[in-house]
């Protein structure tokens, strides 16, 4: 991690009231959206279909505001997305979604810094990112913490922003990383509606194995990483 930087204390005191009150407000006003698509789906697609073409744009938008306010659980939005979008809508239209979002979290830890950072991120979690990117291999260590299940994305994106990696390294990266997470809510939401529940429930099931464990062995993994990029090459042939 680049700890030269310091970025200007007024960033950091506006920020995160900032953004504390658009957690509280995107709570507020996402809740009913969210629940309904669960008590009731063709209720909630049929209000979603009558935006018309501002439909998708709406989407990408809820998208936006659920990796800002990382505390709405991501899954949630992108498998609605695949029951209202289907696979392939809810795919392109979540990484867009996802794409701003993390790029805006991006730009306000490179920003605000450690100080706003600090507030929104445990401190002892802060440490294990670090320790888990700090090995002179910041790159494959970011992309590791990515690909990890149960790792805090969102707020990982703050991280990154404070860190020597650039915009569109970043952008790779947080991409790939959590394509796979993106293709597998969508199939989950589109399965649902075509009717294959028991499909559905068996990616489910699958995803949040992988979730569990991760959460479990979370520690582990994450300092298997900084071993894993600490190691230096064996010396060739002389």
């Amino acid at each position: 991690m680049d700890k030269s930087r310091k970025p200007g204390s007024r960033i950091a005191a506006l920020a995160f009231p900032l953004i504390l009150a658009a957690a509280v407000g995107g709570g507020i006003l996402l809740w009913q959206p969210l629940t309904g698509i669960f008590r009731d789906p063709q209720r909630a697609r049929a209000w979603v279909e009558s935006l018309g073409a501002a439909a998708p744009l709406a989407y990408v938008g809820l998208q936006f505001l659920q990796v800002v306010v990382f505390i709405i659980p991501g899954e949630v939005v992108q498998i609605g997305g695949g029951y209202v979008f289907g696979f392939w809508g809810a795919t392109i239209l979540s990484s867009l979604g996802i794409l701003a979002g993390s790029v805006f979290n991006y730009y306000v830890g490179r920003l605000a810094g450690r100080p706003f950072v600090e507030r929104l991120v445990k401190p002892e979690v802060l440490a294990r990112l670090e320790k888990a990117a700090a090995s002179g291999r910041e790159a494959a260590g970011f992309f590791l913490l990515y690909v990890i299940p149960s790792i805090p994305k969102d707020a990982l994106s703050y991280v990154v922003g404070m860190s020597r990696i650039s915009l569109p390294l970043f952008i790779l990266i947080s991409g790939i990383g959590r394509l796979p997470g993106i293709l597998g809510s969508a199939f989950i939401g589109n399965s649902a509606y075509r009717g294959e529940y028991g499909t559905a429930l068996a990616v489910l099931t699958v995803a949040a194995c992988l979730f569990f464990a991760g959460l479990v062995f979370k520690d582990r993994l994450t300092d298997a990483v900084h071993r894993l990029l600490s190691r230096r090459p064996k010396d060739g042939p002389r």
